[in-house]
């Protein structure tokens, strides 16, 4: 074998050990690889649960206008409270134009207000049983006594009977007729007499003053 080649089985050699030597000694780290250890504290998780049907307080006439909130559905219950604009409640179901809500003044932490006045969203709510009948704050009562003072009992009584008045004698005129003065007399001659008299008269005068 020449020395060319026994050189060059010497560096194939060493190159071999080398990369062996290289291998053992990256043998134990591969073995045990060194992970990243991760914070040992608990990490809450968020648990979402459906919101469910709720509502939300419309615009009425005003900005600022509330909205009254009653124990039952009608005008007629009492009233616990009021929403403002944008408020919003959680919905339990309907009963005629009211939705019953989550509300804490009422009783049982439930309120009642009127439809036209909230937007329902998160879907359709369940129709309610009819609550009981709201009983009146004050009941009115008459006091019989006094009630008995005030009634009359009519006597029947006749109508007066029409009596005709006397007969109205009305007075009643001579119509003259004709060129006669009062007595039958005709109208001429007695012209002519009394203007006779007056010439009479004037000459007589006229006698006096010569």
């Amino acid at each position: 074998m020449s020395f060319v080649k026994k050189h060059r089985l010497h560096w194939l050699f060493a190159c071999l050990l080398i990369v062996m030597l290289t291998a053992l000694s990256l043998l134990p780290a591969l073995k045990n690889p060194v992970l990243a250890q991760f914070p040992t504290v608990s990490i809450p998780t968020v648990t979402s649960s459906p919101r469910g049907a709720y509502i939300r307080v419309l615009l009425t006439t005003t900005e600022y206008d509330p909205i009254n909130v009653r124990s039952g559905p009608g005008s007629i219950y009492e009233l616990v409270g009021i929403m403002l604009v944008g408020q919003e409640a959680k919905a339990y179901g309907y009963y005629d134009q009211y939705i019953q809500i989550e509300y804490p003044g009422g009783p049982g932490g439930r309120g009642w207000v009127f439809a036209n006045n909230v937007d329902v969203i998160g879907g359709p709510i369940p129709l309610l049983e009819p609550p009981a009948t709201a009983t009146p704050a004050i009941t009115k009562t008459i006091d019989p006594t006094l009630a008995a003072q005030f009634i009359f009992t009519l006597q029947p009584s006749r109508l007066p009977t029409f009596t005709e008045p006397p007969a109205l004698n009305l007075p009643t005129y001579q119509n003259i007729t004709g060129n006669t003065a009062p007595g039958g007399l005709p109208l001429g001659l007695v012209i002519v007499v009394l203007a006779g008299l007056g010439v009479f008269l004037t000459l007589i005068a006229i006698l006096r003053r010569g």
